[in-house]
């Protein structure tokens, strides 16, 4: 399979990911899950990350520029 191929792969899982991280983020918001408010913190510096790693992909390969082999 070619890399740019599966940097987009990897961008839809970072994007899956980042959307799984908010859902989470919503329910102990919600106090449906048990959490506090430094869990809520760490899970939002996490899904920006994740979300950056996701954008950062994507970008890459629409762009078609191989980064994983560099």
């Amino acid at each position: 399979m070619p890399a740019i191929n599966i940097q987009a792969l990897l961008a839809l899982l970072f994007f899956i990911l980042s959307l799984l991280i908010s859902r989470a983020v919503v329910r102990i918001n919600e106090g449906k899950w048990p959490g506090g408010p430094t869990l809520i913190f760490f899970l939002r510096v996490l899904l920006g990350f994740v979300f950056a790693a996701a954008i950062y992909f994507a970008f890459y390969a629409f762009a078609g520029i191989d980064i994983l082999n560099k």
